[in-house]
C-alpha cells in the first residue's frame, strides 16, 4: 500500500483540523482540458473512454498533473448502474445520455434484472489502475448516482425538462416506483463497496434530480433510499475511514433532513449561502461547495474575488474545518483551463494557516 502524502481532504470531510481548505472540481477531468480532448478522440467516443480502464486512468490523472488539486474523482458515469442492467446505455450527439430500453411499461420494470458487478469490471480496474497511477499524491474518489436519479433517466430514457414519466408513475403506480428504487439502492451498495474494494478513498452519491421533487416527495423516494445506502457500506477500508458524500443539487432546501442520511459531508450548490448552510447543520457535517461554475467565465481576478466570498462565509465562526472547496455542479466545457489555476491558488493561499 503506497503511502497517502496528502489527506486534506479526507480529514476535512470528516471535520478534522487541516492545514488549509481542500479543493477538487466536480466534473474536473473533462473537455475544458485540451488533453482530455485528444484522449478523448483517440478512445473514439465518450463510452469509449469510459469503459476503457486504460484511458479513463489517463484522463482521470490529467488534472492533477495541470493543477494542485487535493483529490480525484474516477473518470466514469452515473448510469453505468442502470446499463449493467441491461437497459442500452448510449450518447446520442449533442443530447447528452440515452436509454435503448426505457422503463415505460409495468411489464419492463418488473422484468428489471439485478445490475451485473461483472459488467462494470471496467470501472473497479480504472479505479485499481488510477490508485497506482496517483501514486499516493491525493485521494481518489469513487462515485455512483442516487437510486432516484437513476430512475429518472431509466424511466424518462434520458434527460428531462419536466420528468413527465418518472412523476405520473410516482404519483399513479408508486409501488413500481419503488420496485425500482429497491433495485438502484441494492445496486448502489454493491457498486461501491466494489469501489472501496478496488482502491476508492472515499465515495460520492450525486442526486442530480432530486431537487425537482416536492418536500414529501424527496424524502420518500430519494432520501430514504440514500440513507439506506449509506448505512450498507463499507466504514472503513486500508485502515482509515472511508468518508461518504452526498449531494442533491437543487437540495438547499432540505440541509437539515440530508444531513441525518449517513454522510459524512454535504456538497451545496450555489443557491445557497454556504455560510447559512454551516449555520443550519451546525457541526454535524462537513460542507462542500460552493461557487457558481459560471463564475468561471469571469476574469482572474473575479474568480479570486468570488471564490473568496465563499470561503468568508464558511468561516464567519472562525472556523475552516470541515470545508471542501469545489463548485455547486459540474465545471463547464467552456471553461479557460487559466481560471481553474487562479482558483486552486487563491483557496490555498488565502486558507494557509
Amino acid at each position: 500500500m503506497i503511502p497517502l502524502k496528502n489527506d486534506t481532504f479526507l480529514r476535512a470531510a470528516l471535520r478534522q483540523p487541516t492545514e488549509y481548505t481542500p479543493i477538487w472540481i466536480m466534473r474536473q477531468a473533462g473537455r475544458y482540458l485540451p488533453e482530455y480532448n485528444a484522449t478523448r478522440k483517440r478512445a473514439g467516443s465518450f463510452l469509449g473512454l469510459a469503459k476503457n480502464p486504460e484511458y479513463a486512468c489517463e484522463v482521470t490523472l490529467q488534472p492533477l498533473e495541470r493543477f494542485d488539486l487535493d483529490a480525484s474523482i474516477i473518470f466514469s458515469d452515473i448510469l453505468t448502474v442502470p446499463d449493467a442492467m441491461g437497459l442500452g446505455l448510449y450518447f446520442a450527439e449533442g443530447e447528452g445520455p440515452k436509454f435503448e430500453r426505457p422503463l415505460q411499461t409495468e411489464a419492463a420494470i418488473k422484468a428489471l434484472p439485478d445490475a451485473d458487478m461483472n459488467d462494470l469490471k471496467y470501472v473497479f480496474d480504472a479505479l485499481t489502475l488510477t490508485r497506482k497511477g496517483i501514486n499516493g499524491k491525493v485521494p481518489l474518489i469513487g462515485f455512483s448516482g442516487s437510486p432516484y436519479t437513476l430512475a429518472c433517466y431509466m424511466i424518462e430514457g434520458g434527460g428531462s425538462d419536466d420528468f413527465r414519466r418518472v412523476k405520473t408513475l410516482m404519483y399513479r403506480e408508486p409501488a413500481l416506483l419503488h420496485h425500482i428504487l429497491e433495485k438502484n439502492t441494492q445496486a448502489v451498495i454493491a457498486y461501491l463497496n466494489a469501489q472501496i474494494d478496488a482502491g476508492a478513498q472515499a465515495v460520492m452519491v450525486f442526486d442530480t434530480w432530486g431537487g425537482s421533487l416536492s418536500a414529501s416527495a424527496y424524502e420518500e423516494f430519494s432520501l430514504a433510499y440514500v440513507t439506506r445506502i449509506f448505512a450498507g457500506l463499507k466504514r472503513e477500508n486500508e485502515g482509515r475511514v472511508v468518508p461518504r458524500i452526498f449531494f442533491t443539487k437543487g437540495g438547499g432546501l432540505w440541509l437539515e433532513r440530508m444531513a441525518g442520511c449517513g454522510a459524512d459531508a454535504l456538497g451545496t450548490d450555489w443557491t445557497i449561502d454556504i455560510g447559512e448552510a454551516k449555520r443550519r447543520v451546525g457541526h454535524r457535517v462537513a460542507l462542500q461547495g460552493n461557487l457558481d461554475p459560471s463564475v468561471l467565465f469571469g476574469k482572474p481576478e473575479r474568480v479570486e474575488a468570488e471564490a473568496g466570498k465563499v470561503l468568508t462565509s464558511f468561516a464567519h465562526d472562525g472556523q475552516r474545518d470541515g470545508h471542501i472547496f469545489n463548485l455547486g455542479h459540474g465545471i463547464s466545457q467552456f471553461t479557460d483551463p487559466a481560471n481553474v489555476q487562479a482558483l486552486v491558488d487563491v483557496v490555498h493561499r488565502s486558507t494557509r494557516r
